[in-house]
């Protein structure tokens, strides 16, 4: 490229033949002293060696031969000044290309060198030939780097040394030599030719921004070199990396037109930081909706904290998405878990909160929280150092007064804690690759919608995703694979857990879970699951198996529909009621169990797959519908596919309301229970009181309390062999367990009738 050629921009100077009146003795400045009529040069018109000359006579320590023109200097283009020139007579001096830097106004630019290396002169009559070349960038071959502040020139030539010497001077020449260090101007802009220096130390933004406001869509190239940039970047063109750049945790590189994980790779030359500077301007740029990884994966060293990366926010909630790519754990002691133990009192009067807590500044926001009477999934949502004070994502069901509790944090690949709210996020086709060191996802105290879509999270230490707060409100996880770090393990010896929420309206649909303590925890209500396929077996012949899900509200309001619940099962707690016995509401309420596939081998006689587990007395079932699943155990029958777990406490029976179990289909289930049960029974000798046992026939080992028909199958005869047709009535929740009806004839009979009997009142 020449821009003599492309843009018409003239850069020789004049010769001396037109005349000395523009060749100035000082710096060439505007009414600086000429050569014109001066006591010390000449134009010499017939010189052997150069044709037309100036002849100097040198007086002054510093002789200048300088262009009173402005020889303009433009960023991305090079100049090269050549002079030759003789000695004639008199003492030798030393010769250097020089020039005058000016500045838009005319004053001369700070701070750059103004004279190249000197050449001296040895011999009179031997042409001697001096270049240097000039430019805006530092590069290689460039003598006068002389920055992006100067517009034009003054050139031409210094004179050193000894004075009395007489010295000709061929005309001075000024090329373009552009193309000597640009592989290709009309679609690169470098940098380096708007003063960029790239020694790691001076600041280049300046620099940077010029070369994008001048690249008019052109490709940027920051070449080898280590560019610092203390403020914020922005590109509005492509960009090409050789070197690298670094900046403050507060300044923002904007790539706009090559937005995507591998262009921050090659900008910071290290994956993590990268990863960190990219979501930054993800969560700073209107024009980007998401942050392609490119298919990368991140070698990570530490919990990301997402956002110390972008310290000038604290909340986000406008929608913006990060996918397709890895995140790895690296080894290192930064995946540490941290435990702090601390007395604290408890009070089911203010549910969340912890007070006079020991070393409370030591216990870390987001901990898990373990102690008598706590719940599973509780953990610490914020902290009061003042008044020693913790509040907990959820209440502790039997924890009154004073104890000691253990607080663990965990360590996540990526941790979103540090916001204060974080609402419409998402990460799709990611993995997060856990490697037995770390967990996975530690969401922002609150938040709606949070979104995983199709992503896998792997072998994780001890939790898949994490919620401290409210910021799963909403949240969708779907298609995603839960790979445990346990499966070596028997279950009794697992605690790592895929997921949990604490709000409302979440949607867990069609992903997969292996072998994890449990595949989720969710203490709100609204619940739509749907679709997976968990499964927590291991080989261990009449081996325990644990909860696959938990439910921790008693009004759940939720749907768990066409599921593969695979050798464990759903419970049905209150373990995060502060005040768990029943005082009024609902009780356990409104739940679907629908059209799901339960499966278990190689169990305990005991084991089932719904569990209700009340963690206080009078709680009752009240509006739950389990319809058309199919509960199977191969390798040995079970007692019955659901159950209530009376660790704590035992279920009022005699409150049961609206309670469907029907259609389901049982294989290798002693107890084929439903709602209401339609029981055979066969009276062989004459009686007028008929014992019928619904204990093995109705849900939950309920009470008998309602029948809804009695059809004789047959005739009904007695002790003569008469057949009789009187109408028997039904007399309720009979003998010791309250599970047996008595059909009451008239008078001693014998016979076979059908009953419909239910275990609740509608």
């Amino acid at each position: 490229m020449n821009k003599a050629v492309t843009d018409g921009v003239l850069l020789m100077p004049p010769p001396f033949a037109d005349g000395l009146d523009v060749w100035s003795s000082g710096l060439g400045t505007p009414g600086s002293d000429t050569y014109e009529n001066s006591a010390n040069g000449v134009f010499v018109p017939a010189d052997q060696d150069f044709g037309g000359a100036l002849e100097v006579l040198k007086t002054n320590g510093t002789q200048r031969v300088r262009h009173m023109g402005q020889t303009p200097l433009l960023p991305g283009c090079y100049l090269r000044v050549t002079a030759r020139i003789k000695a004639i007579s008199g003492n030798l001096p030393r010769v250097r290309i020089s020039g005058y830097p000016a500045r838009a106004n005319g004053t001369q630019a700070p701070g750059v060198p103004v004279f190249g290396p000197e050449t001296p002169l040895t011999a009179y009559g031997e042409v001697v030939e001096v270049s240097a070349i000039i430019g805006a960038g530092v590069r290689g071959g460039v003598d006068l780097v002389w920055g992006t502040e100067t517009i034009y020139g003054h050139l031409g030539i210094d004179l050193v040394g000894a004075n009395g010497g007489v010295l000709r001077i061929d005309d001075l020449v000024v090329e373009d030599v552009t193309s000597v260090f640009l592989r290709d101007m009309l679609s690169v802009v470098d940098v380096r030719d708007y003063g960029a220096v790239g020694n790691g130390t001076t600041d280049d933004t300046a620099a940077f921004e010029a070369a994008n406001a001048d690249a008019d869509g052109r490709t940027v190239y920051v070449p080898a070199g280590h560019f610092r940039l203390n403020s914020s970047v922005t590109f509005d063109t492509p960009v090409k990396f050789e070197g690298r750049v670094s900046m403050p945790a507060s300044a923002i590189l904007f790539l706009r037109r090559n937005y995507d994980l591998p262009s921050y790779i090659e900008a910071f030359e290290d994956e993590e930081v990268a990863f960190l500077k990219a979501f930054q301007a993800l969560l700073n740029n209107s024009d980007h909706a998401s942050l392609d990884m490119g298919g990368r994966k991140v070698w990570v060293t530490g919990p990301l904290d997402m956002q110390a990366a972008v310290p000038n926010r604290t909340s986000y909630a406008t929608r913006r998405l990060i996918r397709n790519g890895q995140l790895e754990a690296a080894p290192s002691a930064n995946w540490d878990t941290v435990v702090v133990t601390s007395q604290a009192t408890y009070a089911p009067g203010t549910a969340r909160t912890l007070s006079n807590v020991t070393n409370v500044a030591n216990v870390p926001v987001g901990a898990l929280v373990e102690g008598n009477g706590v719940g599973r999934e509780v953990y610490v949502r914020s902290k009061n150092v003042a008044t020693q004070e913790i509040t907990l994502n959820q209440p502790l069901y039997d924890a009154a007064g004073t104890q000691n509790f253990t607080f663990r944090k965990f360590q996540y690949l990526v941790d979103f804690g540090g916001f204060s709210q974080l609402g419409k996020f998402g990460m799709d086709d990611v993995e997060f690759q856990c490697n037995s060191r770390c967990s996975a996802i530690n969401l922002a105290p609150s938040g709606v919608t949070f979104q995983l879509r199709d992503c896998f999270i792997s072998r994780p230490l001890d939790r898949g995703i994490t919620s401290i707060g409210t910021g799963d409100q909403g949240m969708f996880i779907e298609r995603c694979q839960f790979l445990s770090s346990e499966e070596a393990l028997t279950v009794p010896n697992r605690s790592t857990i895929g997921f949990n929420a604490n709000a409302n309206d979440i949607k867990v649909r069609n992903n997969r879970a292996t072998q994890f303590r449990h595949f989720g925890l969710i203490a709100g209500q609204n619940a739509i699951v749907t679709g997976n396929h968990f499964f927590q077996g291991d080989t261990i012949d009449n081996g325990i198996r644990s909860a696959g899900l938990i439910l921790t509200e008693t009004y759940t309001s939720s749907v768990l529909s066409q599921n593969y619940v695979d050798n464990c099962f759903i419970e049905w707690t209150n373990e995060h009621d502060p005040n768990p016995q029943f005082t009024g509401g609902f009780s356990f309420s409104s739940l679907g169990i629908t059209d799901n596939i339960f499966l278990s081998g190689e169990v305990a006689p005991w084991f089932s797959y719904i569990v209700v587990k009340p963690h206080g007395a009078g709680h009752f079932l009240n509006g739950v519908n389990i319809t058309g699943n199919r509960f199977r155990s191969i390798n040995g029958a079970i007692d019955r596919a659901e159950r209530v777990d009376t660790t704590f406490s035992d279920l009022d029976m005699a409150r049961a309301k609206n309670v469907v179990m029907t259609g389901n289909s049982y294989h290798n289930v002693d107890a084929q229970v439903e709602n209401g049960a339609d029981i055979r029974f066969t009276q062989n000798s004459n009686s007028n009181g008929w014992m019928i046992d619904c204990s093995d026939k109705l849900p939950f080992g309920g009470q008998a309390l309602s029948v809804d028909a009695v059809v004789p199958l047959g005739p009904i005869r007695n002790g003569g062999n008469f057949a009789v047709y009187h109408a028997p009535f039904a007399q309720l929740i009979q003998g010791a367990n309250r599970d047996q009806v008595r059909i009451s004839w008239p008078e001693a009979v014998r016979g076979t009738v059908q009953v419909k009997v239910r275990m609740d009142s509608r």
